[in-house]
């Protein structure tokens, strides 16, 4: 028999609901209204005057040619780093899931990394990766690989992606090991029993099932590497060298906070919004079909 929650009292539901509601609002909505208003403004630094342009903020943002190269840059370390940390943490997930000794302790130093700040983050790759003092780059030296983030963009940007990839494992670690203990041991052993090999039985039976965690994480995995990356990419790069490193994210800031434009800053910040969202609907679309529910 089906049971349903009632209530004595006809507007305790909207009482309930009224502090994620009014959180949402004032923190979402009212942020984002403010950004669209602000996009269509042309404002001085302090934002003491503003004057009404329509959509020249839009029209000079597309016509900077370095503003495509950040769209670029953020494409390939959001898909970078959600590749990265999804394929370890999945990999670490099935290694933990075995029966083996200390287990449990095995995860719960894995799941430690998540409570890192993005900050102290980038902080520990840059002591790992200095090319003066770093332990991994005098290692990748001694090997003949002349690593240097300071001047090569491109190095700079693979310090960025394993920073941030390395942040987001442990969350994705937890989803993962979650979905594994969830599958009925009895499907994979009866595949065992039929002669299907390890790899087989992975890619066949448990891949499958774990496809709503995958797709779940897919989306916060590029919203995160859109948006939580920040931290990270200023601590160890400020977007440089020479841009190499700059995201959406971090362009909005240093074009607002550090270049005072903050009419186009915010044509940013609604340019990055509509990206996101576009992102997710197309997962959504497009990607959700081949989930096994």
């Amino acid at each position: 028999m089906e049971k349903r929650a009632t209530f004595s009292n006809r507007y305790l539901p909207y009482a309930l609901l009224a502090p994620q509601i009014l959180v949402t609002l004032i923190f979402f909505y009212w942020p984002a209204a403010q950004a669209i208003r602000q996009s269509f403004m042309l404002e001085d630094a302090f934002g003491l005057s503003s004057d009404f342009v329509w959509f020249e903020n839009y029209v000079a943002l597309f016509k900077d040619p370095s503003y495509y190269q950040t769209l670029w840059t953020t494409f390939v370390f959001s898909g970078s780093v959600a590749f990265l940390s999804l394929s370890v943490a999945l990999l670490l997930a099935v290694m933990a899931d075995a029966e083996i000794r200390g287990a449990t302790a095995y995860r719960t130093f894995l799941i430690w990394p998540y409570a890192v700040a993005p900050a102290v983050a980038g902080v520990l790759w840059i002591f790992m990766l200095d090319p003066s003092l770093g332990m991994v780059a005098r290692g990748l030296k001694s090997l003949g690989l002349d690593w240097n983030p300071r001047l090569n963009g491109t190095h700079a940007l693979t310090q960025v992606v394993l920073a941030s990839a390395w942040k987001q494992i442990s969350y994705n670690f937890l989803f993962f090991l979650a979905g594994l203990q969830a599958i009925p041991r009895s499907v994979i052993e009866a595949a065992a029993i039929d002669g299907a090999r390890a790899w087989r039985r992975f890619w066949t039976i448990t891949l499958p099932l774990l496809s709503p965690t995958t797709f779940f994480l897919l989306v916060v995995n590029i919203v995160y590497a859109f948006f939580d990356t920040f931290g990270t990419i200023d601590t160890m790069t400020q977007g440089g060298p020479a841009k190499a490193t700059e995201t959406l994210v971090y362009k909005v800031y240093s074009d607002g906070r550090l270049g005072g434009d903050l009419g186009g800053s915010a044509a940013q910040s609604v340019i990055l919004m509509i990206i996101v969202i576009g992102l997710t609907a197309v997962q959504f679309r497009f990607v959700e079909r081949r989930v096994t529910y």
